[in-house]
């Protein structure tokens, strides 16, 4: 299992915090110590709501929401929970999971449910001491799979279980030999507060100190200069970017750094890919093929991939038959962008434009009147009625969505988070 460093982010009125009892400023603004974090290895944020108050409250989420839909890396959502509906909040912000505080006899109390409505791998337990692991272990082993310890040493508590519960040390001091000793525990899931907020800088050498287990590059076929080709795609789409190569010294950073890493054949060199540009590709996965090479990696593109400003290399087109687009995805945004097109550039007679002019009360009566054919459609034998009414509801359902600026990435990040 790969062995997380997790910087913790702590919220207060909008900016970011030391710690919970030290409101010194550590920036004003939160997105950016994010975005720093993980261009310096960060594998998972922590963030820390200690707003008092509803309205301060909702302002945290806000800044959260934005946080999510701007870093590469997962995000751990926690603070002011109170009842399901604070989980359900951090969750529909974009967290892939949610911390319940079991000093908080409310939080221990929340458990299973929100362990029944979420799942329990988005619920995290977090517990101060010994006497709140052992206390509820039970109750923590059937509804989460991740412990948040705020003692190192509880690791070595006879609770600590050879299999099922992760933990994730949350540390305000520590050597390096004692964090190195502490992930190198088989449930060590990662390490995490002020320890990794103040090293973070460190943390592709403690990784490599670690250790963790990668196919050499020594398994791959490599062609006279040492090197393999490497085809990278875009992870949320499957298209093509471009193709590169990587020698040994490129592998090993790329998988350290979770940063594309290349060999510049041209100028003899590593090179980053972004690092002048800013377009950076970060890894989502990295495979190879049946004869062993050929690299396939899978990745976040920021901005285009192509020097020519083109988002692909593969722009150039040699020959085209017609075809139809069944991407779903590239179907869905397609039709999305002709709606948008419309609303920017009306045309006339334009049915699309009719709505739009008409408002948003003639656009939700329309969705309502198209959902409510499906209805009937499904009553009837047979699927083509069905299919030709589901079409209407989805492009009513987009010009909705263009109408609130809501975007087909939008609604597939909020599937993919529940």
């Amino acid at each position: 299992m790969k062995k997380k460093l997790i910087p913790c982010i702590y919220l207060k009125n909008e900016k970011a915090v030391a710690f919970f009892s030290d409101n010194t400023i550590v920036d004003s603004d939160p997105l950016e110590l994010c975005r720093r974090f993980c261009d310096n290895g960060a594998d998972e944020l922590l963030i820390f709501d200690l707003s008092k108050g509803d309205e301060e409250h909702e302002k945290a989420l806000s800044v959260i929401k934005n946080i999510c839909a701007h870093v590469q890396v997962p995000v751990t959502g926690a603070g002011n929970v109170e009842r399901m509906e604070d989980i359900k909040k951090l969750l529909y912000a974009g967290c892939k999971r949610a911390v319940l505080n079991y000093s908080k006899p409310s939080n221990v109390e929340l458990t299973k449910e929100v362990s029944d409505k979420f799942g329990k791998s988005k619920i995290v337990a977090s517990v101060k001491n010994i006497n709140e692991l052992e206390d509820n272990i039970e109750l923590i082993r059937q509804y989460t799979k991740t412990v948040l310890l705020h003692d190192i040493t509880m690791t070595k508590s006879s609770v600590f279980d050879e299999g099922g519960l992760k933990y994730i040390a949350m540390l305000k001091a520590a050597s390096l030999d004692k964090i190195i000793d502490y992930l190198k525990q088989k449930n060590a899931e990662g390490i995490t507060g002020e320890v990794v907020n103040e090293n973070y800088k460190d943390y592709v050498h403690i990784k490599e100190i670690v250790g963790e287990e990668y196919v050499p590059f020594s398994s791959f076929k490599l062609d006279d200069k040492g090197l393999i080709p490497v085809v990278v795609q875009d992870y949320k789409t499957n298209r093509v970017l471009m193709l590169a190569y990587m020698n040994e010294e490129a592998y090993d950073k790329t998988l350290s750094t979770g940063t594309m890493t290349y060999f510049s054949r041209s100028r003899q060199s590593l090179w980053v890919k972004g690092e002048t540009s800013g377009h950076f590709q970060y890894v989502k996965a990295l495979s190879y093929d049946c004869d062993a090479d050929t690299l396939l990696a899978r990745v976040e593109q920021i901005g285009n991939a192509c020097h020519t400003g083109e988002y692909s290399c593969f722009f150039n087109d040699i020959i085209t038959y017609d075809f139809e687009e069944k991407n779903p995805l590239e179907v869905l945004n397609s039709v999305y962008s002709i709606i948008e097109d419309r609303k920017v550039h009306p045309k006339e007679g334009s049915y699309t434009n009719y709505l739009f002019d008409k408002g948003i009360d003639k656009i939700l009566k329309k969705l309502g009147e198209e959902a409510t054919e499906i209805v009937i459609a499904a009553k009837n034998p047979g699927d083509s009625e069905v299919k030709y009414e589901i079409s209407d509801f989805l492009y009513h359902c987009m010009v909705l969505m263009v109408q609130k600026g809501v975007t087909w990435e939008d609604i597939m990040t909020e599937l993919a988070n529940r």
